[in-house]
Formats: structure tokens, sequence, C-alpha cells
């Protein structure tokens, strides 16, 4: 008999092994039971080896954490999700154990001291387990495959939202359940940022500072999505839920293809951010965030900090200051602010010196919103005010009248010399802070006199380096900004052969081919309409030649002499989309290959001029035309930021269209203000035509108008057959599923609505596998529109009356037969 027991013995043994076993090779299910605990470089992991639980050590820092994180991202790019000890490390991972003790989840430091627990109430169970989900959720639950949790992270988060998870507000207590960011990016423990839903009853979403200063809103839910992220109606991304009932409200979301790795992060940059993994280039992609500019957060550089949108770290100190803790800043936390360098004389009791403290005036500020000081009339009484107060840290004056500011300075900006809206603000300093013109005189005197011998030597150089390359520079032009080259106007007539050799030409000006001394090839565009002075023009070019992307026309120089407005681009050998993509003499076909990468190369060039410039360019004539192949046929879009360099400003609405017909959102005709929507509507309507290698509007020869947009999305929406959609010259050879994702992306590019439509940068994302997309709604104007076989008829509502119906036939016809 005990022979028998024995094998029986092994085998439980074995199977208790793999049912416990905490770091398991294969990656399978595990799970910590009341006999087991988790120390060292032990891991628990998920079933499908999603995400990876275990001790680690955020950056440089000593300390360690028990935390949760994604195991198929890569090493260098781990990302935590998760961290239970947030707020009280253990300085050793191998004398510290994570296990179940009483019912609870708990993690003791090498003392046995308990650091962290789940803190449940509820009396002791006969079998409790930890197991971390594939969805990122650690939950402790009673029995194996239990569906309800004793405890679950789900419900205590950290910094991150992973899909699935829900950010709650108790409608009894009005306790709202928090996402906080780092404090920085080696410390986990909770910085100054927080998530939460209003407990007033708004069902709005807040970030606030230090739980007490909020500085942006969701808006309210109005059904569908928040009122004031409109980004939320392209859910063919993620699939939003808001639920609220007497006990509690909240908010959750999955990703429609759960291959799609993505989180939801209250940063420690005081914005709130929606990553997606990309697989390909091993990398985090920020797919959203609020407040979309840094210098919106409140206080993000801490006291007498100020924040520039345009450079790199954001934050700096007032003149005068030093970062408060220096190692923070190198981790970019600035919220300890800054400190003055030299006291103040009222400040310093020990100063005999009798320097008074003087004021510094800085320019372009915005400054922080404060009530005037009534009782000062004057600028000069402004500053007597201020300089009598010893806590006055600065002032300003202006229409409104005096503001004064005491000891911490919150929220300055420092704008760009450009921007109207920029004031002067007078920061007080100590005398020393600024330089003694008398100590400096006699130093000053010595340069002059020993720099006076000198001039002569130099002119007389100058003036040879200047004779000798007079001619080169006549030849050549000369650099003005950067590479940015400064033709004449006579230089471009020879290169272009008195501009006899036309290119083409479009709403801007036309354009020809010419060749510089050094055998350089170029395209010099000439400009029409131009509503700029010179200094503006030449303003808005410098900014236009900063702008480098390998999809975009990069520009090589200008010329400007009086009305004359040129400019200089590279020529591009392969010409533009059009003369290939449909079928000119002598070109050559493209393959379904070629075209596919040159839709993905346009998006990117547009994602760039949208998302990554300083300022958001708009296109305005996104076409064939303006698509330029280099010699690999690596698509350059051509002719951005034409139409501000000619005056014309989209932030106003428009009574006159100034695109191409056939590629023209619909905002364009009803006379609202133009977004970077209507590049991607125009980009939507030229994405069917890298299908069907034909123009939208095509007249069949029975004279009737077959509108290819509406046949190819019924075509995608009824799963009819995609080959029937493709261009004849690719004989079918195609593959299929891009086929798709392309007539997806286009009938979603091209929706009416333009809050319907994806980003530029979704587009991106979507062509490159990285998001799926769902199939898209036929567009109310596409409804215009039936297919009835091989040709396309028009229809109306069975309401209309035939006198309609004829009026809107005529309108669709025009508008769609033009390009």
């Amino acid at each position: 008999m005990d022979n028998m027991k024995k094998p029986w013995l092994w085998i439980s043994v074995v199977i208790l092994c793999f049912a416990f076993d905490v770091h398991s090779a294969s990656g399978a299910f595990t799970a910590i039971s009341a006999e087991q605990s988790l120390s060292g470089d032990q891991t628990l992991i998920s079933r499908k080896g999603v995400f990876e639980l275990g001790f680690f050590k955020p950056g440089n820092s000593s300390n360690y954490y028990i935390g949760i994180w994604y195991k198929k991202v890569s090493q260098s790019q781990r990302t935590h999700v998760w961290v239970a000890n947030r707020n009280k490390p253990v300085s050793d991972k191998y004398s510290a154990k994570l296990a179940i003790s009483d019912g609870n989840l708990v993690l003791f430091d090498g003392s046995q001291k308990i650091v962290w627990s789940t803190n449940l109430t509820s009396p002791s169970l006969s079998f409790v387990e930890v197991v971390l989900l594939d969805s990122g959720n650690l939950v402790l639950r009673e029995r194996p495959n239990a569906t309800e949790y004793l405890w679950q992270s789900f419900d205590n988060p950290t910094d991150t939202w992973l899909p699935g998870g829900k950010m709650r507000l108790n409608n009894k207590t009005k306790q709202p359940q928090y996402l906080t960011s780092w404090k920085n990016s080696e410390d986990p423990a909770e910085g100054l940022f927080s998530l939460e839903l209003d407990p007033k009853g708004s069902t709005a979403y807040v970030i606030l500072w230090n739980k007490s200063q909020q500085y942006w809103s969701s808006g309210a839910w109005n059904g569908q999505i928040f009122s004031l992220v409109p980004e939320m109606r392209l859910n063919y991304i993620y699939n939003f839920t808001f639920v609220t009932n007497e006990n509690e409200s909240y908010f959750t979301y999955t990703v429609y293809n759960n291959t799609i790795i993505s989180r939801f992060v209250m940063d420690v940059s005081g914005q709130i951010k929606q990553f997606t993994w990309l697989e390909l280039s091993q990398q985090w992609n920020l797919f959203w965030s609020m407040p979309r500019q840094q210098c919106e957060v409140h206080a993000i550089c801490g006291s007498s900090g100020i924040c520039n949108e345009n450079s790199m770290p954001f934050c700096t100190c007032l003149p005068g200051f030093e970062p408060k803790f220096h190692s923070n800043w190198n981790l970019n936390d600035y919220s300890g602010g800054c400190v003055r360098k030299t006291k103040l004389q009222c400040e310093d009791s020990n100063s005999s010196n009798g320097k008074k403290d003087k004021f510094q005036a800085m320019p372009n500020m915005k400054l922080p919103k404060i009530s005037p000081f009534n009782e000062a009339g004057s600028a000069e009484e402004c500053q007597s005010t201020c300089f009598r107060n010893c806590s006055c840290a600065a002032y300003a004056y202006d229409s409104n009248g005096c503001c004064i500011w005491h000891d911490d300075l919150l929220n300055l900006q420092q704008l760009s010399q450009d921007d109207s809206n920029g004031e002067t603000l007078y920061l007080k300093l100590a005398a020393s802070e600024f330089p003694d013109s008398k100590s400096n005189k006699g130093l000053i005197i010595g340069i002059l006199a020993g720099s006076v011998g000198g001039i002569g030597v130099l002119l007389a150089i100058l003036l040879l380096v200047m004779l000798r390359r007079r001619k080169r520079i006549v030849r050549r032009g000369k650099a003005v900004e950067g590479s940015l080259m400064a033709y004449g106007y006579r230089d471009l007539q020879n290169a272009t052969r008195n501009f006899s050799e036309k290119l083409g030409g479009g709403g801007f000006g036309s354009v020809f081919r010419g060749t510089l001394p050094d055998s350089k090839v170029i395209a010099v565009k000439k400009l029409e309409g131009i509503g700029q002075g010179e200094k503006q023009f030449r303003t808005e070019v410098s900014t236009l030649g900063r702008v480098q992307h390998v999809n975009l026309v990069p520009l090589r120089g200008f010329c400007s002499e009086g009305v004359r407005k040129l400019l200089v681009y590279d020529y591009m050998p392969n010409s533009s989309l059009d003369s290939h993509l449909f079928q000119e003499k002598n070109s050559k076909i493209l393959g379904w290959k070629m075209r596919y990468q040159i839709a993905l190369g346009t998006a990117r060039g547009l994602t760039y001029l949208h998302e990554k410039c300083r300022d958001c360019i708009i296109h305005c004539d996104i076409k064939p035309e303006n698509i330029l192949l280099d010699a690999d046929f690596c698509p350059k879009v051509a002719d951005f930021g034409l139409a501000k360099l000619v005056g014309r400003d989209f932030s106003r609405v428009l009574t006159t269209m100034r695109g191409t017909r056939g590629y023209l959102a619909p905002e364009w005709i009803s006379g609202v203000a133009i977004t970077a929507k209507a590049d991607v509507y125009s980009y939507g309507m030229m994405l069917f035509e890298f299908v069907s290698g034909r123009r939208n509007s095509k007249p069949s020869e029975d004279g009737k108008v077959k509108f290819f947009p509406t046949w190819a999305t019924n075509v995608v929406i009824h799963g009819g057959n995609m080959h029937s959609l493709l261009d004849p010259r690719l004989e079918g050879n195609a593959d299929l599923e891009e086929v798709t994702r392309i007539v997806k992306v286009a009938a979603w590019c091209v929706q009416d609505d333009e809050t319907h439509r994806p980003s530029m940068g979704q587009v991106v994302q979507i062509l490159e596998g990285m998001l799926d997309v769902n199939l898209p709604p036929v567009p109310r104007s596409f409804k215009l529109f039936v297919e009835d076989e091989a040709n396309i008829v028009f229809f109306t509502d069975s309401n209309s009356s035939s006198n309609q119906s004829s009026q809107v036939r005529s309108n669709v016809s025009t508008a769609s037969s033009q390009t």
C-alpha cells in the first residue's frame, strides 16, 4: 500500500510545483498561493506572457519597488504600469518578499516589517491566490478561476490606466479614484499631477495640481464623447463607455484590436497621454495628449521658473535665479522651482554696500493672472510700490493698471518675439546681478584702444574676402538662414534660360526647370498674388526653410526683388504623382507596393506639417500634382506653407475656394474656418485614386459620371469584390488586405463632419498596421450616388421633390467632374 502511494505523492508534488511556480520559463499561467512568496529576481507572469510583475529599480535609483511592466516590450523601453509600494521603497530585493498573509497580499522588507498591503479586513479564507491577468490587472481571489475578486490593482491605479480599467467616482461618498503621476522618471512616489472624475457632479474628468488647483477639463459627457475632447469621435480605434448610477460613475475603454498595446498615462509632465506601442520601430508612439501645450500645465516650472514652448527643456529659471534642486531638474522634475542666487538688499541684514535693488525688464512674457493694484496710478508709482515692499518680487504695468507679485512667481511663460500678446515683467534683483559700469569703464577703454590698431588690418582682410566672393555669390546665391540661399532675379533667369522650360503650374504660380553653374538642377517657382511685405515675406520664407522632412520637398532658396518673388527647390526627376498614376504616355506604371509606400510617405509628410512643426501648417491643396517623386520614387509633398506665404489667414472664415475641386472638403464650400482636417479630406480623396488609377470623377463611354469613392466605400462595407476596385493595369497584383485598409482609411478621411475624420498621425499608424480600423459609414454627401453594376446613378431621399432631385444631380455632377 505504501509503494502505491508514493508515485501519487510525487505526481502531486510535481503538479503543485507547476501550479505555483512563481517564475515560469515558458510564460505559462502562474499564481502565488499562501505557501509561496516572491523575492529577488523572481517574477509573476500573465498566462499569455503579456505582463510581468516583480522587483524593479527605476533608472539610477538605489530603491526597489514591486511593479508590473509589459513583458513583450523591449528591455530598453521597459514600461511600468503599476507600482505597489510607490511611496515606501525597499533597499534590498533579496531580503524583501511579496507574500500572502492573513488573506492579504503583503510586501515585507528585510526586517519582516510590512511595507505595503492590500489592507483587506475580511476574515482569513481557506484558500487565497494572487494572479496577474493578461489585461495587466493583478487580482487576489478566493479560488482558482474565480471571476469576482477580493482585491484588484485596477481599483488601485497609480499613474497608468490600462484598457478595461475604470476611473471611478463613489457617488455616495464623493470620493474619486485618482490617477497620479510619478514624482520624476526615477521616483514613482506620488507626484503633483492627478486625474479624477469631478466629484462636483459635472460628469467631466479634470486634471489637478497638488489635488487642489484644476487646470484642465474634459468637458461634460454628452452621451457619446466628452464635450472638450472631439478626438473621441474616432471610435474606430477605441471603444468608450461611461456609466453612472446612484452608487458610482465611471469611464472605461477598450481597444478594438486586442493585438494593439495601448496605455493612458498621467505623465510627470502634467499632461495626460495616450500611447501605442510600435512593434516595427520598437518605440512608444504618442497618440494623444492634453493639455496640448506643455506651458498650459499649472506651475510646471515651479516658483520663479519660466516655461517656453519653443525650447528644450521647457523650463528655465528667471535671471538671477537657479534651480532649487539641480538633481531633480536633470530628471525633468521642476516642481521645486528656482531660488535667488543673491539676496535682495532688503532681505540681507548683513549687507552694508549701500547698493539698492534694481529691476530688470523681461519683455514678451505671459504673466499669471492677478487682480490689479489700484492704488498705483502710473508706472512710476507701480515701481515705487514694489520697491518699498521687500516681499514684492516683480511688477507689471499696462492698460489694466499695476500688478504686483509677491514671493512665489508661478506660471510665467516666455512668448516668441512675434507674439503680440506678450507683456513686460519687471523683475526685482539684487544690484550685484547687474554689471557695474564704473568698474568696467577702464577695461572697456583698454579694449577699445587695443582694438583700433587691429581694425584697419581686419577691414583690409574682409574687403579682400568680400571682393573675391562677390562673383561666386552672384552665381550661386548667399546663405541667409542656415542653408537657405538668397538669389538674384537675373541669376535665376539665367539658370532657367529665361524661364523657358515650364514643369507645371498651380494656384500659387508656375514652376520652371533650371540649372545652377555648379550643374545642380533646380525647380524655380514664380509666385503669384503675394500679399505680404518684404520683411514678412522673408520671415515666412525663413520659417519654411527650417521645415525639413524626408517626405517634404526641401526649400533651398528664394528671390525677393520688389514684386518678383521666387522660390528655389530641389528638382524631382520623376515628376509628380499624377503623371504616373493617371497613365500618361511613357510613364512608369506604379505597382501596388509602390503606391502603398507613396501613400504612407505622403501621410508622414502631412503628419509632420500638422503635428511636428512649431505652428501647424495647413497645405490646403493636397492632390497628386503636388506629390513629387525623387529618383527613388520617394514621395515629397510640394507647395506646403505657400497658402500662408501669399497671405491667406485660415483662422478666419474664407468666402472663396482656393483648393482644387474634386479634393475640396465640404467646409470650403460651407464657408467655415479651415483646419488641418481639410487636408485629411483631400488626402482621402487622393487615396481612392491610388486604388483605381484614375480620377475619382471620370465620364464613362455613355456620358454618365462614375463616382469611384461611393462605389469603393459600398464595396468595402458590404464585403464585395475588392479586385473589382483595382486599377486594371495592376492585373490583380495587390495585397487585398492593404487595398481594404486604404479604402477604409479613405472613407474615414472624407467624412462630412471634420471631427469624424482621423488625424494624419492616426492615418500613418493605420497604414503601418499599428492600429485597426472599423468599417466606415458612407458620408452623407456620397449618398447622392448609388451603385448600379459598373455605373453610378444618382438618387435623393424619397421625400425630396423632383425639382430638388434634378438640382442635386446637377450640382454634384458639376462639383465631381472638375479637378
